[in-house]
């Protein structure tokens, strides 16, 4: 008797995946599957590093290669084990997450070089370089996911890779700055979650195609401000928004100067993603009615940064709270929306961030090495030591101060321009006063540390290429965005008009129509 014919089409995608949607998940699996590797090499710390950054540089190539595919094609699916969505766990790459994961791997890599000089023998023992490549695979499948439950699971897997890697070291000012950073993002995690658990109790799904489709559907009974509301929270104390922000300052300056570069560049911005994502993609109503809130938190984000700045004497804490003031302008961007500009400007500062933070970490890095330490009060001379560092430190500075012409300076039009034309001008004035404190705040930094006289003439100890690679290529990259945007700006553009209006993101994930 012959076995009965089983329609699979109605819940399985039967037809062969093309090779290319592979990509949508293969900076994930290269990330976990090197981690693997790395793993096995403990005993062999040259080779394990090695291995290491020619991963990491594997990586920068997957995910040009997904980026050039996106802005291409268009937003690319991928779904694990054939199963039709919203079933199946949906990987969907649009504009958005693909810059996001190819600048995040830039930073890794210069992270990774840098790592050379400055994590030994026992930190490579101990699992600086697998807890490295498995942190790019979490903060990968954030960026890339489509569905919002694993968008929570990938927020886990980073966060245990930072755990790791904040306490590299065991000392107790390690300890302390993981116990204020795993309090904090264990708080906001559990929050994110219970979000989570909201949406599917009100959606029946999470895949977040569906989410967009449904909404307005369902605006009229089910709890979306309440489900908006937790995921602005929650994401604001990933990002170290005002006022729970306190945790990033105290806990930054604790690991080793690699580490704290990769914190500053790539962690809080999965935070902000995560707010972009839900506020103007899945809740757009409802990101409008917190518009406000939101705008209220980014000024005072902007200023309590630069002020913090302005009041420290540790050039590392310093530079958490330059990270907190940057936050503040992306929040600006995605309460001032789509429509007048603010998400495009969001999304500019976010790339720019993630390179400009890396490299003044590792800035502080060299500082101390030439310098001998990071308090400012002891530092002095470095202009006399390296005109190059010098001149070097400074393009950094000014692009942390918004000025040209450097990155830093177009974000920062578009988001006073959009304030501007929404009536804004508050929110304008807080982006410029942020500007001009922080402007001070680097001014401080560069007469105290560069320009006045060595209290102690030091000799550095030699790095060579390890140190001077990263930071120059981070450094170039800095001065290309600012020199010539175009580009940058048409993407940054281009991923906010993805998110304002998502047809392409839905038709991606169901190319017939939401079932």
């Amino acid at each position: 008797m012959a076995a009965p014919t089983v329609d699979l089409s109605a819940a399985l995608i039967t037809a062969p995946v093309p090779i290319g949607h592979w990509l949508a998940v293969l900076p994930v699996v290269h990330c976990i599957a090197l981690g693997a590797v790395l793993l096995m090499l403990r005993a062999y710390p040259r080779l394990q590093a090695g291995l290491a950054i020619a991963g990491l540089a594997g990586l920068v190539l997957i995910d040009a290669a997904l980026l050039a595919k996106v802005a291409a094609e268009g937003p690319l699916t991928m779904v694990m084990g054939r199963w039709l969505p919203p079933f199946g766990i949906a990987f969907t790459v649009d504009l958005l997450g693909a810059l996001l994961a190819f600048t995040s791997a830039l930073a890794a890599l210069a992270g990774g070089i840098y790592a050379l000089a400055d994590i030994g023998e026992s930190g490579r023992r101990y699992g600086f370089f697998p807890l490295l490549v498995l942190l790019m695979a979490g903060v990968s499948g954030a960026f890339l996911t489509g569905d919002v439950f694993n968008l929570y699971v990938w927020f886990e897997v980073l966060l245990i890779s930072s755990f790791g890697l904040i306490i590299l070291g065991s000392e107790r000012e390690q300890i302390d700055g993981a116990l204020k950073y795993a309090v904090l993002n264990l708080i906001a995690t559990t929050l994110f979650l219970i979000g989570v658990g909201i949406l599917y109790a009100a959606f029946g799904t999470l895949n977040m195609a569906d989410i967009a489709a449904r909404a307005g559907d369902l605006r009229g009974t089910a709890p979306l401000m309440t489900l908006a509301s937790l995921f602005l929270l929650a994401s604001a104390m990933k990002a170290a928004a005002f006022p729970v922000n306190f945790w990033l300052p105290a806990a930054y300056h604790t690991p080793r100067i690699v580490v704290s570069a990769l914190f500053a560049g790539l962690l809080t911005k999965v935070g902000i993603y995560a707010l972009i994502r839900v506020m103007v993609m899945l809740l757009p109503v409802e990101g409008e009615e917190l518009s406000l809130v939101i705008a209220l938190a980014a000024a005072a984000t902007i200023i309590v940064g630069a002020l913090g700045a302005l009041a420290e004497n540790d050039i590392r804490r310093l530079f958490g709270y330059i990270v907190i003031s940057g936050i503040g302008n992306m929040l600006a961007g995605v309460a001032l929306g789509g429509s007048g500009g603010g998400i495009s400007g969001a999304v500019f500062y976010a790339l720019h961030s993630m390179v400009l933070m890396t490299a003044l970490y590792l800035t502080a890095g060299e500082i101390a090495r030439r310098g001998g330490g990071f308090a400012l009060s002891d530092l002095g001379g470095l202009y006399r030591q390296s005109g190059g560092f010098t001149a070097l430190s400074l393009v950094l500075f000014l692009a942390a101060c918004g000025l040209p012409p450097f990155s830093g300076f177009w974000p920062k039009v578009i988001l006073v321009k959009a304030a501007l034309d929404l009536g804004a001008g508050w929110l304008a004035a807080a982006i410029l006063a942020g500007g001009f404190l922080t402007t001070i705040a680097f001014g401080r930094l560069f007469l105290f540390a560069y320009w006045r006289p060595a209290p102690v003439v030091r000799t550095p100890s030699k790095a060579g290429w390890r140190t001077g690679l990263p930071l120059a290529a981070l450094t170039a990259l800095v001065i290309g965005f600012g020199i010539l945007p175009e580009r940058l700006l048409a993407l940054s553009q281009a991923a906010a008009a993805g998110l304002a209006d998502p047809q392409a993101y839905l038709h991606s994930v169901f190319p017939g129509g939401v079932r």
